[in-house]
């Protein structure tokens, strides 16, 4: 078993589903927040986040200075053995708090919700396969 503060060896969810929990969790988090905790560099979080936007996962609205950021959450997750689940699915699972799936996910107005407000900076235009 591994400490808290002590990054494991793997996990079972990728760095960007880890990035999605995080603008899910912390509406008000800013790309440096994400990634502290999801223990990457601020470009690896711009890329990623540029990668779900891209993918159809985000939908990126400028408000001033900041980024706010949509979660799409009725498409499917990727991989063809997990593609009949979707992204509000694995959030929910993952979510779950207490026995009760968190209120920000499987709200009728879910399209909308969540938000999260993002530090503004360059994206990168690289694309890797994002592997939810």
């Amino acid at each position: 078993m591994t400490e808290l503060n002590e990054k494991p060896g793997w996990t079972f969810l990728t760095n960007h589903a880890h990035v999605l929990l995080c603008v899910v969790m912390e509406p008000e988090a800013r790309v440096r927040d994400i990634a502290r905790q999801v223990g990457v560099t601020e470009r690896c979080v711009q890329r990623m986040l540029a990668d779900l936007e891209q993918a159809g996962y985000l939908t990126r609205v400028h408000h001033g200075r900041r980024n706010f950021y949509e979660v799409h959450d009725n498409l499917p997750l990727r991989h063809p053995l997990e593609s009949h689940a979707t992204v509000g699915a694995l959030l929910r699972a993952v979510l779950q708090q207490g026995g009760r799936a968190s209120t920000r996910i499987g709200q009728p107005d879910v399209a909308n919700r969540p938000m999260c407000e993002l530090s503004s900076g360059n994206r990168s235009t690289e694309s890797a396969q994002p592997g939810l």
